[in-house]
């Protein structure tokens, strides 16, 4: 599959946009009018960037406002594209993007408009340049693919064909299917972008919040399935308008791009080859076997992996690591020792485990810098991600010490993939000296969740990488109120629920530093009688998180909850939550740098966080946090 982006999608000038492009990895790009109108350098210049840099120059765009027009701004129009094309052969560029009228079109005639159409195509024609027309969601006229196919059709001239652009066929829920009934040769140029399921007007909706496939809500490998079907070969290019992207870092943004076409390529082959089974479709081998049909654009697949079975450890980052030993030692976890060769300290409570890492730590208090998950094969897991542009990180290991497979989150959290055990245990803790003798309590304990800050520039970013590298499903994401503002936060878990992650978007005006080190984050541990758990840590001196007493007087009026009960979760700070399919108890201790733990009991098949807690949680803390 050829891979393109448009520059509008990324901040910067022309030129840093065409180097990002360039090192994320992309086959070509579509140049913006805007980016190359501010521009210092010349189309001779770009062309030549272009070649230096290995990118083609596969779309201009757009032109607007040509069709539907009375005969003197039809006249106009002309003179204004023949200007375009001419730019367009000093830049060596032979497609351009026309869109249907939004603003000058009044009259609503397909005949006119096919007829204009073929003038428009007979003068590009004379340039050497195709017109690739598109409908917009919104064109005054023409905003159905089908619509502007049928006027190329009616036009029926080699230099017209027409552009297909997700957003604008998926926002209109426009049935897709008919796409593979378009003559190939006619699909002069393909368009993807994702979006969230917003209700608003569909131009704003465009104009701010699309976002790269696979970090919004729409069936874009659905969509490409249908364009791969109807026999396409050229470009899939991003056209994402996004107001964060354009204020982050160009080549952060490109490669985050660049792994979003990754994934929508396996994304794609994967819905073609469902579809294939369940229509019968697929063609009979030589030897008798199945094999999938073949297409003329090839769909690329990623190392298959299935998703993780669990947490494997979580580690916290420290210079001063007493406050931290003694939260965890009141917790009820127990000190295995230090590692025999780094200066690190491993601290469990049944398959819980914490590693509290002092090895040139970078944070003054305590965060969250690593976590370990479970996978069938750590190598092959490894090699998807970094296939999707996943940073790799790298441990210094000795002799006889595990070796792990690490890579990077867009948060910069360290991912390390380890190889699971069916009994839950981990290898690697033998290099670990003796330390407590080990208590029967609280065996079945696991790591619950973990809630981690995400900067605002790389929410979005964030969500794809979960998805794609680790097979985590992005679940409807909730905003929860607490006293900076609503808090956005996203779900991500394995279809069983033995990995739970949630992602919650740090404050706007942090620097992505400054949020790692002041925004609060949490791991989640899950036992099996959280009140024993909390009347033992009680004795041991903890300070749990003060819940204020009208939570409790309105629990009792949700829930009619027995006395004894009440009392004993206002004893104990406990919360509180029930639906359909069971219980939830939980309590949170005082925070340590920016990390603070929390302790649940899941009863039934709860599946929940205790999300109607969490505003009591956020104000609680705040509270603290501004305490003179």
């Amino acid at each position: 599959m050829r891979t393109g982006i448009a520059t509008v999608c990324l901040s910067g000038t022309l030129k840093e946009k065409m180097q990002a492009c360039a090192i994320a990895g992309f086959d070509g790009i579509e140049i913006f009018e805007q980016d190359l109108v501010t521009s210092p350098h010349s189309p001779e210049e770009v062309r030549k960037m272009a070649a230096d840099l290995g990118l083609g120059l596969d779309l201009y765009q757009p032109f607007r406002d040509f069709d539907g027009v009375t005969p003197e701004l039809l006249k106009a129009n002309l003179k204004r594209a023949e200007a375009k094309f001419n730019l367009m052969e000093r830049l060596g560029m032979d497609t351009i993007l026309v869109c249907s009228n939004v603003a000058t079109a009044t009259i609503d005639d397909d005949e006119l408009r096919a007829s204009q159409l073929a003038e428009l195509a007979e003068l590009a024609g004379d340039h050497g340049v195709e017109v690739a027309y598109e409908a917009l969601a919104w064109g005054k006229y023409v905003n159905d693919y089908e619509h502007a196919y049928r006027l190329v059709e009616m036009v029926d001239h080699p230099n017209l064909g027409t552009c297909l652009d997700s957003f604008h066929i998926l926002s209109r829920d426009w049935d897709t299917a008919p796409i593979e009934q378009i003559n190939a040769e006619k699909i002069f140029f393909v368009q993807v972008a994702d979006a969230p399921k917003l209700s608003m007007d569909v131009l704003s909706w465009s104009r701010h919040y699309r976002v790269f496939p696979g970090e919004g809500q729409f069936e874009l490998a659905k969509f490409m399935g249908h364009v791969v079907r109807a026999g396409y070969t050229g470009p899939v290019s991003l056209e994402v308008f996004n107001d964060v992207f354009r204020q982050s870092d160009t080549e952060r943004t490109a490669v985050d791009a660049m792994r979003s076409l990754i994934w929508l390529e396996e994304q794609s082959a994967k819905w073609l080859a469902s579809t294939a089974v369940e229509t019968g479709t697929e063609t009979a081998a030589g030897n008798g076997s199945a094999s999938r049909r073949r297409y003329p654009m090839e769909l690329a697949t990623l190392p298959k992996v299935n998703e993780p079975a669990g947490f494997n450890f979580a580690e916290v980052k420290a210079d001063d690591t007493a406050q931290l030993e003694k939260l965890l030692g009141q917790l009820g976890f127990e000190f295995e020792g230090r590692h025999r060769t780094k200066d690190v300290q491993l601290w469990t409570m049944g398959q819980a485990r914490v590693i509290i890492n002092e090895q040139a730590a970078s944070h003054s208090e305590p965060a969250i810098a690593a976590l370990g998950f479970d996978v069938d094969s750590p190598v092959i897991a490894s090699a998807r991600a970094q296939q999707l542009k996943a940073p790799v990180v790298a441990r210094k290991v000795q002799a006889d010490e595990e070796v792990f497979q690490g890579i990077s989150a867009p948060d910069s959290t360290e991912i390390f993939l380890c190889q699971g055990s069916p009994d839950g245990t981990a290898a690697w803790t033998h290099e670990f000296g003796e330390g407590l003798e080990h208590s029967a309590a609280q065996r079945n304990a696991v790591i619950d969740h973990v809630n981690l800050a995400q900067p605002w520039q790389h929410f979005d970013e964030a969500v794809l990488f979960y998805t794609s590298a680790l097979a985590l499903e992005p679940q409807p994401f909730a905003e929860v109120p607490s006293p900076s503002g609503l808090v956005r936060s996203q779900v991500m878990e394995t279809s069983n629920g033995a990995v739970r992650l949630v992602l919650n978007l740090a404050p706007a005006q942090q620097s992505q530093e400054t949020a790692r080190k002041t925004y609060q984050e949490h791991i989640a541990f899950a036992v099996d009688d959280l009140v024993a758990t909390a009347r033992s840590a009680r004795d041991r001196g903890l300070e749990f998180l003060q819940i204020p007493a009208n939570y409790y007087e309105d629990l009792d009026a949700r829930f009619d909850l027995q006395p004894d009960f009440l009392a004993t979760l206002m004893e104990l700070n406990l919360l509180y939550d029930r639906d359909a399919n069971g219980e939830f108890l939980h309590f949170y201790t005082a925070t340590v740098g920016s990390v603070f733990f929390e302790m649940v009991e899941r009863r039934g098949n709860y599946d929940g966080y205790g999300a109607p807690n969490a505003p009591v949680r956020h104000a609680v803390q705040y509270d603290s946090l501004h305490r003179v």
